[in-house]
């Protein structure tokens, strides 16, 4: 072990998945049966909750998303980028995957799969859709989640934290611009004004509301409080993931019910981008003499996606019933087991990873 991983390791340590994590690929299936029946048998209600938009966004749906997003956010130390030298060949890794690899692969792979190989047995008005929900999901890094994948490998805290607050400061630039260039490139008509406020709401005005009450927190309760903060947030963070996604299954239970297939053709794709990128990462962090410790969560950060801002973006753009909104709720679906896959192999090849890295490149990390 690396000195920086020995200073990491009892740091590192912490809480394993709770109850709602370990289990949230059930309580997804579950919401997803709640909805498909909730919205056969209560079709006006969801009819109902469907108008309550302004300018396109659903009112709803953007309260339980801030709910889901808030809580993650306020964990985000942005001091934690006066780290980043230190880390520096691992968080060029990660940096390289998620912005210069993950959304355009991704495009790839909707294109050969969605758009070519499985076209035949999609609805074809859908397929365009169906790839632009992949675009969505893959065009943003995970910023909550990690933190669970990185304990699970133990990986080194201040690396962790230093690269998502540098994701999440590029993401508010680059978020934006990535969607549209590449929406562009599968054909659809991209919503401009749309995009842009869906950037404004669901990453700038929860990154502010969470820094205001990360720092009134800290400054009148000190770190012991913001972590009993944090214990509370979390699982209204979930509560409100779940719940809307009885919202989504309820619009799109029929469709759902009609064509099941349609799931597992989109986890595909999203299956293959997942290990491409955790492979592609970790291979280049054993290139560049990054200690295990970063390299696990980097590779974890370079394959997992920020989800929550997938769907939410999504529905915005597209509308719940939409194929892009179907897409990304697939990711949601497959996100956790593939991870926790992911992690596991990154803890069992750690002896092999080590005698791979060249001493001298290592010393200069």
């Amino acid at each position: 072990m690396s000195a920086v991983c020995e200073v990491a390791a009892k740091p590192a340590a912490g809480p394993r998945l709770g109850l709602f994590e370990r289990y949230l690929t059930v309580w997804v299936g579950l919401c997803i049966v709640a909805g498909i029946l909730l919205g056969h048998f209560l079709p006006g209600l969801f009819q109902t909750i469907g108008k309550l938009e302004i300018a396109q966004v659903n009112l709803p749906v953007a309260l339980l998303i801030w709910l889901m997003i808030i809580p993650m956010l306020v964990k985000i130390d942005f001091a934690a980028l006066r780290e980043v030298s230190q880390y520096w060949r691992g968080i060029g890794v990660t940096l390289l995957i998620n912005w210069g690899i993950k959304p355009f692969s991704m495009a790839l792979l909707g294109g050969l799969f969605i758009g070519g190989l499985f076209a035949p047995l999609l609805p074809p008005e859908q397929i365009e859709s169906y790839i632009a929900g992949l675009i969505l999901l893959a065009a943003a890094p995970c910023t909550a989640m990690v933190f669970v994948w990185s304990n699970l490998t133990e990986g080194e805290p201040h690396f962790t934290l230093s690269q998502v607050a540098l994701n999440d400061i590029i993401m508010v630039f680059a978020f934006g611009p990535i969607v549209g260039l590449l929406l562009g490139l599968t054909s659809i008509v991209v919503p401009w004004e749309t995009l842009f406020l869906s950037v404004a709401l669901y990453i700038v005005i929860p990154l502010i509301i969470a820094q205001i009450v990360r720092r009134a927190v800290l400054q009148q309760q000190g770190q012991a409080g913001l972590q009993s903060l944090l214990g509370t947030l979390g699982p209204l963070s979930l509560v409100a993931l779940l719940s809307t996604l009885v919202l989504l299954f309820g619009f799109q239970g029929e469709q759902i019910v009609k064509q099941p297939l349609v799931i597992f053709l989109l986890a595909v794709p999203i299956l293959f981008q997942v290990l491409f990128n955790a492979g592609l990462a970790y291979w280049l962090n054993r290139k560049v003499g990054s200690p295990h410790c970063v390299a696990g969560p980097s590779t974890l950060i370079g394959a997992s996606n920020f989800f929550e801002l997938a769907v939410a973006t999504a529905i915005v753009l597209f509308g719940f019933d939409s194929g892009a909104a179907l897409a990304t709720v697939v990711g949601v679906l497959i996100e956790v087991p593939v991870m926790l896959f992911v992690a596991n192999i990154v803890n069992r090849s750690r002896a092999w990873y080590e005698q791979g890295i060249n001493p001298r490149v290592a010393g200069n990390n």
